[in-house]
């Protein structure tokens, strides 16, 4: 326990590119049999084959050999994470933990960066250990290293899958030169509650981007070569389920059926798998009753037998300790058992591994052959990543200094951020800003805000210095002869809630201004990991005081900043525009101004579904009919499935988001009007911008199973492509549909497709009202 140092702990099937070669995942376990998974509509799983996974002789014989002069506890050794620390100084290593390296008792660190500080520790064990094994340094690269992107859900926003991978390529170069190997991204949990706090982690509510967002990620920080100096191992989170904790609060309990389980949760891992993840990080909560740490069925049956995953496990902080207080070990030796039976390679920050499991060994509870198979994948690792031909390949000084913050890297973020942004209100053209707006009064807690610009988890990125606010970001483009005043105006402190300190400096600013900019929102570790809300209101005395400058009869045009959706229903019936900006980054300020000022037009569309208020939740755009759905009874009918004080409809749908420009869809055209087992359907639809600026457009496929052998969602994202098109320019864009792409966890358990009518619609967002769908036939 005192190895650990934690004050937590001391306290208490990836769905492919319609129109591309799609893998499913298979049956899962249940009532399926032989002879259901051999029919014809059943989808095979195909396992994973990444490049760095094929048969390597020579590392088989290196390895092999290194292990056969390992005692017992050297090889305990290699299975053990602990962290380093930071103080004002820099970077510091307990001395215990310095003791265990040069013992041969670590074979990970985490936390560790900058690349003199990893050759220190890495020559601690390189020249201070009998075997020479080098550390694996790893660290949690989720949005940027020293150079912060978007937060993770405001990349997903892009619906852009070359910009998402360019924000993992650009981390993972700044990271490699600081010595950093391995990092514990991309977290892909699906997350459909915006109360929980890490949903600013992932890719927002559905299967299909949150799988196309997983894939990218994960070549974004490999490459194509993991021994190339310049990319990192990446880690799939949080395995599994993480993100349906209840009632929104990090760490509760999971219960959801097995169904949910491999429609919804496993396929953006499957995903991430198959684009070749090096590694996975078990989830903190329990499924069907057991911790994920100590899971067989997760870690052995799913990710090893069945989807073919050759990698190797971690898992997350301190997790295998938790199993006590989940009541599912009654000690940590047994707790540590479990975790490494069910097949966890190495333990996080909990020295579990460490203290007990050598003796586990010793007296039979834990076979020899089942810690060599989990010291062989982590040896694996590191000789992938050439650190036995040299252990401190990457940490090089040089090449450090001439990587981070490199103009084409901040470049790229101020891009990404831009691409970010969504657009949710413009009434009456408010933005662009006009020319003639000469005087601008900027207002809120996060217009001019360093550390709340890069967000949670923003990794080794500078909060103090580095981020570029949006007051800076607008002088820096506004005009001459156009001003930019600011006032702080009001607090996003739960506690400024019913004061007005501040109103009235904002409030005299705004009567002297042509239009004000409010920037409000959430402090930026009110969301991330333990940073679960019960209300999703702008927190302090925001409201407030936007209801006191929307009173001013001023335009008034809201940027949120945020890593969530909020309830702004009241911003939404009162403010001339509002403009979603999440947080944006260490450009975020000039990527904000870009938008405001018309630079950029916006083409980010939403991830996840704004409820009006929190009572809606859980919300998502695919949820099922049920027997009385609303659109059966008559207006104010009472005894369909229906809130008696509010709309069932949520604020801002799925997949929505506005432009400067507009667009327009041609009804859709199917190639045919059925399919056969071996078929497929292509589907068509002319976008034109019918505006006066060029703009993006990110045109999505939805469709809906309307019988099934288990009742299926209204409607699924099964496609979708963005395009920039030039004012008057008309494009055809184009989906295939096959029936693997229809394929869900039938009546029997098995996976596959089922013959049927589908409807089909091409749309600008999610919604049964987005377009006029067309029917087609699926026959057996």
């Amino acid at each position: 326990m005192g190895r650990i140092g934690n004050s937590l702990w001391t306290g208490i099937f990836a769905l492919g590119a319609v129109g591309c070669t799609t893998t499913q995942v298979e049956e899962p376990r249940g009532l399926a049999d032989a002879s259901v998974a051999a029919s014809p509509t059943a989808v095979a799983i195909s396992k994973a084959q990444p490049t760095w996974s094929q048969s390597a002789p020579e590392m088989d014989r290196f390895i092999a050999d290194l292990m056969a002069r390992m005692t017992l506890q050297e090889k305990v050794g290699q299975l053990n994470l602990l962290t380093s620390d930071w103080e004002s100084t820099g970077p510091t290593m307990r001395d215990t933990y310095r003791q265990d390296i040069a013992a041969g008792r670590v074979g990970a660190i985490f936390n560790a960066y900058t690349a003199k500080y990893t050759r220190e520790l890495q020559r601690m064990a390189v020249e201070g250990t009998r075997l020479k094994i080098p550390l694996l340094f790893g660290y949690d690269v989720i949005h940027g290293h020293r150079t912060i992107f978007p937060v993770s859900l405001g990349e997903a926003a892009s619906w852009d899958m070359k910009a998402v991978e360019k924000s993992a390529r650009v981390s993972a170069q700044e990271a490699a030169a600081e010595g950093i190997h391995w990092t514990f991204s991309p977290m892909v949990d699906i997350a459909r509650d915006p109360r929980w706090g890490r949903i600013s982690e992932g890719a927002g509510e559905d299967v299909y981007l949150g799988s196309k967002v997983a894939a990218a990620r994960v070549h974004g920080y490999q490459g194509d070569d993991l021994s190339a100096t310049d990319t990192v191992l990446a880690t799939v989170k949080h395995f599994a389920a993480y993100g349906a904790a209840q009632a929104g609060r990090d760490y509760h309990t999971v219960d959801i059926s097995e169904r949910t389980l491999w429609d919804t949760y496993l396929p953006p891992f499957k995903a991430a798998i198959d684009a070749g993840a090096a590694s996975v990080m078990t989830s903190f909560n329990e499924i069907d009753g057991i911790p994920a740490s100590g899971s067989e069925y997760l870690l052995t049956d799913v990710l090893r037998d069945r989807w073919g995953f050759d990698g190797f496990v971690v898992t997350d902080y301190t997790s295998i300790n938790e199993m006590v207080p989940h009541g599912f070990s009654k000690d940590l030796a047994q707790a540590g058992e479990q975790a490494l039976n069910a097949g966890v390679d190495m333990d996080m920050q909990g020295a579990v591994y460490m203290e007990h499991l050598a003796k586990s060994v010793e007296e039979g509870r834990v076979s020899m052959d089942a810690i060599d198979r989990s010291v062989r994948r982590v040896l694996e690792a590191k000789y992938r990543l050439g650190l036995f031909d040299d252990p401190y390949r990457y940490a090089n000084e040089a090449r450090e200094k001439a990587t981070l913050y490199r103009p084409e890297f901040l470049e790229a973020a101020r891009d990404v951020a831009r691409k970010s942004m969504v657009l949710l209100k413009n009434e009456g053209d408010t933005l662009p800003l006009a020319a003639s707006a000469r005087r601008i009064a900027l207002i809120g807690p996060l217009a001019d805000s360093k550390p709340d610009m890069i967000g949670s988890w923003a990794a080794a990125g500078d909060r103090g210095t580095r981020p570029v606010t949006v007051l800076e970001g607008m002088r820096a483009r506004a005009g001459n002869g156009t001003t930019v005043e600011y006032a702080k105006g009001a607090s996003y402190d739960f506690d400024a809630s019913g004061s007005t300190e501040g109103f009235s400096e904002a409030l005299a600013l705004a009567e002297r201004s042509d239009v004000i900019v409010a920037v409000m929102g959430e402090k930026w570790d009110m969301t991330g990991e333990a940073a679960s809300r019960t209300s999703l209101d702008l927190p302090g005395n925001q409201e407030a005081l936007l209801e006191r400058l929307v009173a001013t009869g001023k335009p008034v045009v809201l940027v949120m900043m945020s890593g969530r959706p909020n309830s702004i229903a009241w911003a939404d019936e009162n403010v001339s525009a509002i403009l979603h900006a999440w947080y944006p980054g260490t450009q975020g300020g000039k990527a904000v101004a870009d938008v405001l000022f018309g630079d950029y037009n916006p083409s980010g569309k939403l991830p996840v579904t704004f409820p009006r208020t929190v009572g809606q939740v859980p919300i998502h755009y695919d949820m099922k009919n049920t027997g009385r759905p609303i659109e059966l009874g008559a207006p104010g009918a009472k005894y369909v499935s229906r809130y008696l004080n509010t709309s069932n409809d949520p604020l801002y749908r799925f997949g929505y988001g506005l432009s400067y420009t507009s667009f327009s869809y041609s009804p859709v055209t199917l190639n045919a009007s059925s399919m056969g087992p071996d078929g497929s359907i292509t589907a068509s639809a002319t976008i034109t911008n019918t505006g006066r600026r060029a703009g993006e457009e990110v045109v999505q496929l939805y469709v809906r199973d309307l019988v099934g052998s288990v009742t299926r969602p209204v409607q699924e994202l099964k496609g979708f492509e963005k395009i920039m098109l030039q004012p008057g320019e008309s494009r055809s864009v184009t989906f295939t549909i096959r029936p693997e792409d229809l394929a869900f966890t039938r009546a029997d358990m098995s996976h596959g497709w089922e013959p049927g009518e589908f409807r089909l619609w091409i749309a600008p967002s999610s919604g049964p009202k987005a377009a006029t769908p067309v029917t087609f036939t699926l026959t057996e």
